[in-house]
This record gives structure tokens, C-alpha cells and sequence, in this order.
């Protein structure tokens, strides 16, 4: 049995303003959508762009439902695909580090970034939204937001709550490891990522912006990691753009959670022992 979703990667690293990042983002997603993609994937806040300038940020901030989200859901009905992408979202005098997964039939997930990196908590209010999935007509979708990824219980999280793929618009950096890239190409953000889809049996979709620029040097190691710790796709290149469309088999993560004769890592957790709280329901 096979229920299979062609993925659209798009490793781009956002332009000079908020016009012109919305421009790019749409850009990148019809193409990826024209080559088969049913569900694509941005880089964290594309629009307006990764710079921690208060000021530049919330010149280009936007309400959930302001003329970015419009955007990327006239796309997304235009095309009948799904678009996983992060944007600098205000709420009152607040400003969050959002990410948003826009169906043809609107938002289907609405996500705040809950750990801030280095000086994002200096602008960014934390997350509020907790770690919702959504089930869609392409599968059961979870979001999280770059960092989120170095705290093991964000896709432990979501797995559990049934998600078959998690989507995750980054903005990678150097600073929490000395080493940027290995020897194959994967920044150390990646091969986390790899680690996680196989402990947790999830497929795990990353579009990083790649590159300098203004002041700071994006990683680029787009990847997409199966349940099994395979990757299909990646890592794309360090310093550059790169548009990738990978298929991917959504049944595979139950099949992963069987590993062999009495191996189930699902049934093998220790629940009697310890259990994840979310919202008040233990998992």
C-alpha cells in the first residue's frame, strides 16, 4: 500500500523587502507546483526576511490575515497544492515568528515558533499555539519552526498526535555548533533532522535560506527525511537557491513503526513510566 505525496523544496533566501520576498516565495512555488508538487515548502520568514532588526521586521510584519497569507492561498487554490511557509505575523503590539500551512481551503495550521533563538527573544513574542497537526486531504501535517528541532520533544510531539509528515521552514544558522557543514554537505541542523524522522517514524521536510546575507550566513542543507532515516532528498547546496520536488510515501510511517520480530518503538514506550503533557493531555 502506498499513499504517495510529491514535496517541493524551496531553498531560496529572501530579497531586499517585503514586496519583493512575497514576489520571490510565490515564484518559487508555482514553478515547484508546475513540476509536480502537491505540497511546497518555504524557508522561516521569508517575508519579510530573516533580519533581527526590530524596525525592519515589523515595518514588514502582517495579521494572520493580511495580503501575504492572501497571497500564498491564491496560489494554493490556483494550483490546488498545499504551501508550508513562515512570516513575521502581528498580533496587537506582539510580533511572532510564525509559520502558517495554507490549504485550498484556507489555513490549515497557524504556528508560532516556541523556543526563539539567540536575539529572536528580543523581538519575538514566544509561541502560543502550542504543536497542533492537521489532518488534510495529502495526510496528517505538524509544523515547527527551525530551532524547534534541537528540542527532541517538538517532533516527538507531533508524531504522536498522529502526523505522518512535519514540515519545517528554517532559516539555519551557525552558532549553536562550531562546524557548519560535514563532509557530505549536511549542516549539523540536518542531520538532526535526519536522526529525528527515524526515532520518531515521520517524514521531515526542512527549506532553509542559503547564503550571505545582510550580515549573516545561511546554511542551505534543505532535506526531506523518511521515517526510516533515508533521505530522499537533500542535503540541497550550502551557499545557493535550489528548487527540489521529492515523492514520498505516507504509508511508509507505519510500516516504520514495526521494525522486526517484538521491536515496535511506539509500543515499547515506557507510558507507565513517563509521558509527554501537551495542552493537558498526556501522550
Amino acid at each position: 500500500m502506498s499513499r504517495e505525496l510529491t514535496i517541493g523544496i524551496a531553498q531560496i533566501t529572501s530579497a531586499e523587502d517585503r514586496a519583493a520576498s512575497l514576489e520571490l516565495s510565490l515564484e518559487a512555488a508555482q514553478k515547484l507546483f508546475s513540476r509536480g508538487a502537491r505540497l511546497v515548502v518555504l524557508p522561516e520568514l521569508i517575508v519579510p526576511g530573516y533580519r533581527l532588526e526590530r524596525e525592519y521586521l515589523e515595518a514588514g510584519a502582517e495579521p494572520l490575515d493580511g495580503p501575504v497569507t492572501q497571497a500564498w492561498y491564491d496560489l494554493a487554490v490556483d494550483c490546488n497544492g498545499y504551501l508550508a511557509a513562515g512570516f513575521c505575523e502581528r498580533d496587537g503590539e506582539r510580533l511572532y515568528n510564525t509559520a502558517v500551512l495554507i490549504s485550498p481551503e484556507g489555513i490549515a495550521l497557524h504556528y508560532r515558533k516556541l523556543h526563539r533563538f539567540a536575539a529572536e527573544k528580543e523581538i519575538f513574542a514566544p509561541g502560543d499555539l502550542g504543536l497542533p497537526v492537521a489532518h488534510t486531504e495529502v495526510g496528517v501535517i505538524g509544523l515547527c519552526v527551525c530551532y524547534d528541532l534541537r528540542f527532541v520533544e517538538t517532533v516527538r510531539i507531533l508524531a504522536l498526535q498522529g502526523a505522518e509528515l512535519v514540515c519545517v521552514p528554517t532559516a539555519w544558522l551557525s552558532g549553536f555548533d562550531r562546524q557548519r557543514w560535514d563532509s557530505e554537505g549536511y549542516s549539523p541542523q540536518a542531520r538532526g533532522a535526519v536522526l529525528q524522522a527515524n526515532l520518531d517514524q515521520v517524514h521531515i521536510a526542512c527549506a532553509s535560506q542559503a547564503g550571505p546575507s545582510d550580515g549573516l550566513h545561511f546554511l542551505g542543507s534543505s532535506v526531506v527525511c523518511d521515517p526510516y532515516g533515508a533521505v530522499p532528498l537533500g542535503p540541497l547546496p550550502r551557499d545557493k537557491s535550489e528548487l527540489a520536488v521529492v515523492p514520498i510515501d505516507l504509508d511508509a510511517v507505519a510500516r516504520a513503526h514495526d521494525r522486526g520480530a517484538l521491536i515496535n518503538p511506539f509500543e515499547d514506550r515506557r507510558s507507565d513510566v513517563y509521558g509527554l503533557s501537551v495542552a493537558g493531555t498526556v501522550l
